[in-house]
């Protein structure tokens, strides 16, 4: 049996794996997928004191609290930059680093740093009436969509768990400074279509960090897979277990 910890993207919540866990747990493995503080069930949350820190903290408290160990630690898009830091603290207990179509940060970057589109984002964020809130990014023609998803009613579903993304989560940096999360083996899955003006993707090393050939996947949907291809993404996932 492996441990899957599910870690969301920004505006999103744990509710977007809701077609992935199933599959997981019914393949006998364990499977979290929490929202992360500021969304889902943590809407209630939300504040511009919520950032990059806030979600790495909540990320190895769940970790620590229900013991878990030899994690397959999955970040979609910002979350890749949660799990990085998480990893960088709890290194012994994380088995591969999944990074879904997702940011992948050095030591000391932002996400303005790995995406610098986000910095137009936090520009206007700063300038709002809120001074900290950073709206979901706006529905665009297929095949882009809503984060890559173009089926009505799957993006009406969509639209209904996303929530501000507070300007502190794009700002704060990540910590890299533990050499053991350089041990953790990595896997990248890179989503195909429809990514929208302005994302770029840094080439992945064709070395990781602990010496080992990258491990490079692809799924050609959008950029929530999870929601578009999710048994595709998780018999990739199982892969790895």
């Amino acid at each position: 049996m492996s441990t899957y910890l599910l870690i969301h993207g920004a505006w999103h919540s744990g509710q977007c794996w809701e077609r992935v866990v199933p599959l997981l747990a019914s393949a006998g493995h364990r499977v979290f997928a929490p929202s992360l503080t500021g969304f889902g069930d943590k809407a209630h949350l939300l504040g511009p004191e919520v950032g990059l820190d806030t979600h790495v903290d909540d990320v190895v408290r769940l970790i620590i609290e229900e013991d878990l160990t030899e994690v397959t630690l999955v970040g979609h898009s910002y979350a890749g930059l949660v799990i990085s830091s998480a990893a960088n603290q709890v290194p012994d207990r994380i088995a591969r680093l999944v990074y879904l179509d997702a940011m992948v940060p050095e030591d000391g970057e932002s996400a303005a740093d790995v995406q610098p589109v986000t910095r137009a984002l936090i520009d206007r964020a700063v300038r709002s009436g809120s001074g900290w809130r950073v709206p979901p990014l706006p529905e665009l023609p297929p095949p882009a969509g809503l984060f890559g998803v173009t089926d009505p009613a799957d993006a009406a579903w969509l639209r209904s768990m996303l929530s501000d993304q507070p300007v502190r989560c794009l700002r704060q940096p990540v910590r890299l400074d533990n050499p053991a999360v350089n041990t953790i083996p990595r896997t990248h899955i890179h989503c195909t279509v429809g990514m929208p003006e302005g994302i770029t993707r840094r080439p992945v090393p064709a070395m990781q960090p602990n010496g080992s050939p990258a491990q490079v996947w692809e799924l050609a949907t959008g950029h929530d897979c999870m929601i578009t291809m999710p048994v595709e993404l998780s018999e990739l996932l199982l892969k790895l277990g």
